[in-house]
């Protein structure tokens, strides 16, 4: 009896494992937004089956397998596979899916002016026909657009929309839309909290982890087009013969799903793997080098995206070192990749504090003065804020200062700075705060995200970057809600101008559930997990407490042994007659990089908004805020807040008990308590260091 019950058990075991994988292992995160559940509504399954009962796509496409392989997999998800699909396209399909020049009948269903407008990447959904004779069109002018077309289609259904009178027409508004991995050579990813880097660079070419293709699929989905592979403190060796073969294996998986592959370099790379003694930009054999170094790559890698560059910033070498300037290390690069329509992308993180003693400043006294010297295949990588990915901080003043150069936005995707894979904070608010500020460049209207997108000042390229969140462990990100950036990211590379809570919302349905309650409460809870972390982190304009080395947890007293802009003490700069770095014109200046009227309403504190507050003003304890608060008492609110926040999200998560999967839901919890000892931790640390320089008669 019992070899009988084992028999029968394994054989329950395996049955199990081959017939239901997905159901064991669905909710681990690892199928991202991609789930492809069930539609629960069953007057909108029905009609969802009746527009999709005859799928036509065609054939010729280059990625035909791609959108065939995701239309099948996920009306089979959503619709228990009742659906035919069949690879020519004809007059009696329902949903219809090719370029204007394969199908004839969907090019004669258009107007040529409409296809006009899809340009490369974009793409048409439209509803036609009446009663039985009812269709969808997917059209593009490339099989890329296609595919972001289809990838729109199924993100409509995923998120219980009606698909009666489509009519639907995007493009995205930037061109490079791209995740910078920090990956190393080694496997190791530095700011990465998510396990080991996903490309496994020791087992290429060789064997090739399925999990490549998956990740092709989640970015396809968002619209990313672009993908650096490795860290900017890079190393050389990425350019050597073998990693190149490697580097090809990638490239070929990611080039059906619309994405290019881009390194980061070593600047002194002639160097340390060419044989040279000098990396001399202007050197005839270093040019040389890298032109021939382009033309290996482009003849295994056609459709290669070009160059990263971190020069002359933490001990990254540059062409400072030879006396030249980054325009001449950029259009050298350029040069080199010009011929195969490559890019360089040139990171403005620098802060040579020989040039001024306020961090802030140095890009853009470094910067501004090469506008209009870079060559027109160069972009200048510049992060959002003027620091270093704090959790909030004005944007930086190189947007709106370099009218004659692209510039390219970077964000962090990961969070270093606001709590790692252990917080729940949603950054696409952050994100959007920067996008939608005013730089007053051209005059009131010109936002930061014209800037990047080229439209301001009519650049003909244009960009941004995320720094990659994303490991080997299964969910991806190490935190369920990290997903969320990323799919954030891509949503607003594509449209800067969504709001974060639609894309939240969009998000939440296809992640956790459609149910009502689910989507509001986690909407809440996103919604205010960003304004928590600056309150129990950073409040009121403070800026880089984080612990050294790690940037987790609070260290106010930090002081570094040799550069004193690595010591926390240096931004806050909290003594007996008050706090905060003096950014003003009574200061370091640093406020007028920027535009009138914002330099002078972030000039004045009285005018000055609190969020920016401590950024720009060293004041008083005593300083009476716009509340009558002191600015003492204004700091300990703050912090008592952003506890009680984390604490708010606690019991609304603990609401959903029984609403969310049982192993996402023990994962989640379990963080929010850590958040939430985390921020009481943060509290506490700041407001004793603080309080031993606040007036006792403010403190009392």
């Amino acid at each position: 009896m019992k070899s009988k019950l084992l028999r029968n058990f394994v054989l329950f075991v395996l049955l199990t494992y081959v017939i239901a994988p997905t159901t064991l292992l669905a909710e681990d995160g690892y199928r991202l937004w991609l789930r492809y559940e069930t539609v629960k509504n069953s007057m909108l399954a029905q009609d969802y089956k009746q527009i999709v009962k005859q799928v036509e796509i065609s054939k010729s496409l280059d990625n035909y397998d791609v959108i065939k392989n995701e239309i099948s997999s996920a009306l089979t998800g959503m619709l228990s596979g009742q659906f035919s699909l069949s690879d020519t396209i004809t007059t009696k399909g329902t949903l219809l899916i090719g370029t204007f020049d394969c199908s004839k009948y969907i090019s004669q269903s258009i107007d040529p002016d409409i296809i006009a407008e899809c340009g490369s990447e974009g793409y048409l959904i439209l509803s036609t026909g009446k009663s039985d004779s009812k269709q969808i069109i997917i059209a593009a002018n490339t099989s890329r657009g296609l595919l972001y077309g289809t990838f729109h289609f199924l993100r409509l259904m995923q998120t219980g929309q009606s698909l009666e009178n489509l009519s639907i027409l995007q493009n995205p508004r930037l061109q490079k839309r791209l995740l910078n991995h920090w990956d190393n050579l080694n496997g190791s990813v530095e700011r990465g909290y998510a396990g080991k880097s996903i490309w496994k660079w020791d087992n290429l070419p060789q064997n090739i982890d399925p999990r490549i293709k998956d990740y092709a699929r989640a970015n396809a989905s968002i619209g990313i087009n672009g993908v650096v592979l490795n860290n900017v403190n890079s190393q050389a060796e990425i350019l050597r013969q073998d990693y190149l073969a490697k580097a090809v294996v990638i490239a070929d998986i990611l080039r059906p799903y619309g994405i290019q592959i881009y390194f980061s370099v070593k600047f002194t790379s002639p160097k340390q793997i060419g044989g040279l003694d000098t990396a001399d930009p202007l050197d005839p054999q270093v040019i040389q080098w890298w032109q021939d170094k382009a033309a290996e790559i482009y003849k295994i890698i056609p459709d290669f995206g070009g160059f990263l560059v971190k020069a002359y910033s933490e001990g990254q070498p540059g062409p400072q070192q030879y006396g030249r300037s980054h325009a001449d290390g950029a259009n050298m690069l350029a040069q080199a990749l010009a011929p195969y329509n490559g890019i360089v992308m040139w990171r403005s993180f620098v802060y040579d504090l020989s040039i001024d003693s306020d961090r802030t400043k140095c890009a853009y006294l470094e910067f501004v003065p090469l506008d209009g010297k870079f060559d027109s295949n160069v972009l200048i990588q510049t992060k959002n804020g003027p620091i270093d990915f704090q959790p909030r901080e004005p944007f930086s003043p190189l947007f709106g200062s370099m009218p004659k150069t692209p510039l390219m936005m970077e964000l962090q995707i990961t969070q270093e700075y606001s709590g790692q894979a252990q917080h729940l904070v949603y950054l696409a608010p952050q994100w959007k705060e920067v996008l939608d500020s005013d730089t007053y460049a051209n005059g009131p209207g010109t936002k930061v995200s014209s800037i990047i997108d080229g439209s301001a000042e009519s650049h003909s390229i244009s960009g941004i970057a995320g720094v990659s969140g994303i490991g080997s462990d299964r969910n991806w990100c190490g935190h369920h809600f990290s997903q969320a950036n990323w799919y954030a990211f891509g949503r607003l590379t594509w449209a800067p101008d969504l709001k974060s809570d639609d894309i939240a919302r969009e998000w939440i349905k296809m992640t956790w559930s459609d149910d009502p309650k689910v989507v509001d409460t986690l909407s809440e809870i996103m919604a205010c997990s960003w304004p928590a972390c600056i309150d129990y982190m950073t409040p009121l304009g403070l800026h880089h407490l984080m612990h050294e080395g790690h940037h987790y947890g609070p260290q106010p007293d930090y002081v570094h042994p040799v550069r004193h802009d690595w010591s926390s003490t240096y931004y806050h700069k909290a003594g007996k007659d008050g706090i905060g770095f003096n950014r003003s014109s009574t200061g370091t200046n640093a406020v007028n990089q920027y535009h009138p009227p914002l330099n002078t309403i972030w000039d004045s504190p009285e005018a000055c908004p609190n969020e920016y507050l401590l950024w720009f003003h060293h004041l008083p304890w005593s300083y009476r805020m716009k509340s009558g608060d002191t600015l003492w008492h204004q700091l300990q609110t703050r912090y008592n807040s952003g506890v009680d926040e984390v604490r708010d999200m606690q019991k609304m998560w603990l609401s959903l008990s029984g609403k969310i999967d049982h192993e996402r839901f023990e994962h989640v919890k379990k963080r929010l308590q850590l958040q939430l000892e985390n921020a009481e931790i943060w509290r506490d640390t700041c407001l004793k260091y603080f309080g031993q320089f606040a007036d006792k008669s403010v403190t009392n």
